[in-house]
């Protein structure tokens, strides 16, 4: 009898809460491009740089983001510089980057001595962030996120 209880218990840690995660998960309302009016959002010019979450390339835990969040490939991240984050750029703003498809979610934040920079998120691939290098790009993001300073 304890070898089946402890048989149930595996199976309900290894198969069932995975599985009820996965339903969770997927219920979601992540948000497309397809609901945002990109007329109405706010456009400038930055300049962006690549980066990825691999250990050597910094300190402590590569994946956690000054913000708090764990990076994930399957979420299109972008850290931004601190002047952005005062001109409307805040955690979780939604951002349509010139050059890339589908909508980059603001989730980390830069070391204060950028300015008017971003940094796209790459996982990781470092080739492809090398290859992406630094450029200047336009971005857009909903103009009601605006402050002045």
């Amino acid at each position: 009898m304890l070898v089946f209880m402890v048989s149930v218990k595996l199976i309900l840690k290894s198969f069932l809460l995975p599985v009820l995660l996965v339903i969770g998960m997927g219920s979601c309302n992540e948000s497309t491009e397809e609901e945002f009016n990109f007329d109405e959002w706010e456009k400038m010019t930055v300049t962006a740089s690549a980066y990825n979450s691999l250990k050597r390339q910094g300190e402590g835990n590569p994946l956690l983001t000054a913000w708090g969040d764990t990076l994930s490939p399957e979420v299109q991240s972008i850290a931004v510089s601190r002047d952005l984050i005062r001109k409307g750029l805040t955690y979780k703003t939604p951002v349509k980057i010139e050059g890339f498809d589908g909508i980059f979610i603001v989730n980390d934040k830069m070391h204060p001595r950028w300015r008017n920079k971003i940094d796209i998120y790459m996982g990781e691939d470092k080739t492809k962030a090398l290859k992406w290098g630094r450029r200047k790009v336009e971005i857009a993001f909903p103009a009601e996120k605006i402050t002045t300073d």
